[in-house]
């Protein structure tokens, strides 16, 4: 494993090229505001007169619409939702200069072949390990958030330097670009998000918060203990993994966490999470997930509105109202 950093830029990669943003997102915003205060001639590419317009002007950043957007642009970065990316494409496509770099944060639509770029073109993928408002942040401290770097297809022979310089316009480089593919990148992706950082994670909390009030615990209590400490658990392994978190926990704790927690994440749930990387990697998810956008995500809405009226979000407003500073 290499990881590039400053250094390893060819500052000329870029130099003086017009860079398209397309949308104005989490993502969106951050990369195109980063991109500026690193010196580059970004435009951003939105629908004429939206919010995100309206917000990407007050920001300072020259907006036009997509079509218009990419002309003359050397890079464009696609960082729309996934499923609006393909006919996006289509829109720009014929704008797009020969031998332009389209880029993606995510590869999803590349690897499971929604799109399928001119030949002509140069595709990298740049993935910050990181919400959009995190890259902004640590970008304006003089740091910045890890990237994934990849490339698909290399037309021109520049495409990883190309890729390489707009990871270190958003500060990339200064936390470290790791060499992937956009098969590896998608579907770790996908398997992280869906077996441990959202799905497996809330439905852990979840539960831990029903077995505790079927119990008869008070939801208040029961939420402090499962929700709520959660953050200081998790920012103890972002800080320095599972040595810095057995470093701040009590000896109860750990002999708890090591006595208990196998029980609770049996070999049974690490088999049902192969089934569900299985389902990433012959991309079963992604034809689900596809089909459900073309009904109409009506179960999507109802899974999420069952979601959303969890005994656990009611007790949580009331006790996030409490604490103010939360939202700073």
């Amino acid at each position: 494993m290499q990881i590039y950093s400053q250094k390893d830029v060819k500052k000329k990669a870029l130099s003086g090229a017009r860079i398209a943003i397309l949308g104005y997102g989490s993502q969106g915003r951050a990369h195109a505001l980063n991109l500026k205060d690193s010196g580059y001639d970004v435009v951003v590419g939105l629908r004429k007169n939206g919010d995100s317009w309206k917000k990407a002007k007050k920001d300072g950043l020259s907006v036009a619409e997509p079509a218009a957007a990419v002309k003359g642009a050397k890079l464009i970065a696609f960082l729309v939702p996934d499923l609006a990316q393909k006919d996006l494409y289509k829109q720009v496509v014929d704008n797009v200069a020969l031998g332009a770099t389209i880029l993606f944060a995510h590869g999803f639509n590349i690897q499971y072949k929604l799109i399928k770029p001119r030949k002509d073109l140069d595709v990298v993928l740049i993935a910050p390990k990181g919400p959009g408002h995190l890259v902004r942040r640590q970008y304006e401290q003089g740091r910045g958030v890890p990237c994934l770097i990849a490339v698909s297809q290399d037309a021109t022979k520049s495409a990883f330097d190309n890729a390489l310089a707009y990871a270190d316009g958003i500060g990339g480089t200064r936390g470290g670009v790791i060499k992937t593919t956009f098969a590896e990148e998608t579907e770790t992706d996908l398997f992280g998000e869906q077996s441990v950082l959202c799905g497996g994670t809330t439905e852990l909390v979840c539960k831990g918060f029903e077995v505790l009030t079927e119990a008869g615990y008070q939801p208040e209590v029961a939420y402090y203990e499962v929700m709520h400490e959660l953050k200081l658990i998790v920012d103890l392994l972002h800080e320095g993994g599972l040595a810095k978190m057995h470093q701040y926990v009590s000896e109860t704790c750990k002999y708890g966490d090591l006595t208990r927690g196998p029980r609770i994440v049996t070999p049974a749930v690490k088999r049902e999470m192969k089934k569900v990387l299985k389902e990433v990697q012959n991309g079963k998810f992604a034809r689900q997930w596809i089909a459900e956008n073309k009904r109409g995500q009506k179960k999507y809405k109802a899974l999420m509105k069952k979601d959303l009226a969890h005994p656990i979000e009611k007790v949580g407003a009331k006790l996030r109202a409490r604490m103010p500073w939360l939202e700073a």
